[in-house]
């Protein structure tokens, strides 16, 4: 039995998890396989993230291997939309200009789901490892996407412009002093130690410029002619209700009708880009001679475009294993109060008794029992 267009059913659902433990195709999710100098600064450009370390030659930010593979694993559904849930990432090494990439990937998860705002939905999970050309692991991410019902109008607060006053956001409110050169020493690290607020508008224009730096045009299938053979060949688009044409199937996060449409309230941001702003946030904090090894971070609401983001954290266990450790719980709120990001890190700081970060840092990163 096929599964029907859009609709999510046992047979869609037994069509998904045939797939489990396949190896799939990723020319779509990747848009660069190199870390270039210029490959590096473009991305940094399009996240917002200004730290000078990644400039002139320095590493990419841990981020940057969103722009190798996008770490979205969800085949099959045809035409159910997709809402990034979030990714949980382990670093081994460095990301160094010049690298150059292979990535894999496979699903590995297929959940069936019920909820009041979609009725059945899936979660979908999947796996993509990324080595150097030497076959060296640099990473893995574990990236979830929600599956759900495409649906008009939907929940959510509209982003439709109205008379309010304007936030109160200048150069002084983001982001805190950056550490940068100035080492900080595991030892003067204590538990209850906070990382921000870090505070970060959305506008449609920070969209635009992410889509530049970490996905391009390759998403969905480019552009003009190359995407009218994608939408042939795959069911990654939506029917225009007006002309009945195959459409982008991102198009919400540039349209705030669009966005109601898909049941979102309004335009709405990309998931690893506000993933990518907690990461800023942690480097930065961490200082240039420490090392973000490991991030679990569940996206739980829509952004919109208009909202304000706070990011907050706070350091909850420190351990010594195979390095200096320390654990770290993020969360993130607009400005309404509302949860919209939550997440789990651990990183690893250099120790004035056991000298520098030791990379690759391999193994697990569990703190012991207490």
């Amino acid at each position: 039995m096929t599964a029907q267009w859009g609709v999510i059913d046992a047979a869609s659902i037994t069509e998904a998890r045939a797939l489990i433990g396949t190896p799939l195709r990723r020319d779509r999710m990747q848009w660069v396989a190199e870390a270039t100098r210029d490959a590096v600064r473009q991305f940094c450009l399009g996240v917002g993230d200004d730290n000078p370390r990644w400039a002139d030659g320095g590493p990419a930010p841990p981020s940057f291997l969103y722009a190798i593979d996008f770490t979205i694993v969800a085949p099959k559904l045809p035409g159910v939309q997709w809402i990034y849930a979030g990714t949980h990432w382990r670093w081994f090494d460095l990301i160094r200009v010049g690298d150059r990439f292979e990535s894999a990937a496979s699903l590995t998860r297929v959940d069936e789901k019920t909820g009041r705002r979609f009725g059945t939905w899936v979660l979908q999970t999947g796996e993509v490892s990324y080595r150097r050309a030497d076959g060296t692991l640099v990473g893995v991410a574990e990236g979830r996407v929600a599956r759900t019902p495409r649906q008009r109008g939907g929940s959510g607060t509209s982003n439709t412009t109205t008379e309010v006053e304007p936030a109160d956001i200048g150069p002084d409110t983001f982001p805190p002093p950056r550490r940068g050169t100035e080492i900080r020493f595991w030892e003067d690290v204590n538990v209850g130690d906070t990382l921000g607020p870090v505070i970060r508008p959305l506008s449609i224009e920070d969209i635009y410029r992410w889509y530049a730096g970490a996905q391009g045009a390759l998403h969905y299938g480019g552009a003009h002619g190359d995407a009218v053979r994608y939408r042939h060949r795959h069911d990654d688009f939506e029917i225009n209700p007006e002309t009945g044409a195959k459409d982008f199937a991102a198009r919400g996060h540039f349209s705030a009708r669009q966005g109601r449409d898909v049941g979102m309230g309004g335009a709405y941001d990309v998931g690893p880009h506000r993933i990518a702003w907690l990461i800023a946030m942690l480097t930065d904090w961490l200082g240039d001679a420490g090392f973000l090894a490991e991030l679990d971070v569940d996206v739980l609401r829509p952004n919109l475009v208009g909202d304000t983001t706070e990011f907050s954290g706070a350091v909850t266990t420190r351990w010594h294993d195979q390095a200096a450790l320390i654990a770290i719980d993020l969360t993130g709120h607009n400005q309404r109060g509302e949860l919209t990001t939550r997440g789990s890190a651990t990183a690893a700081l250099p120790s004035r008794d056991a000298g520098p970060v030791p990379l690759p840092l391999l193994g697990t990163l569990s703190p012991p029992e207490s």
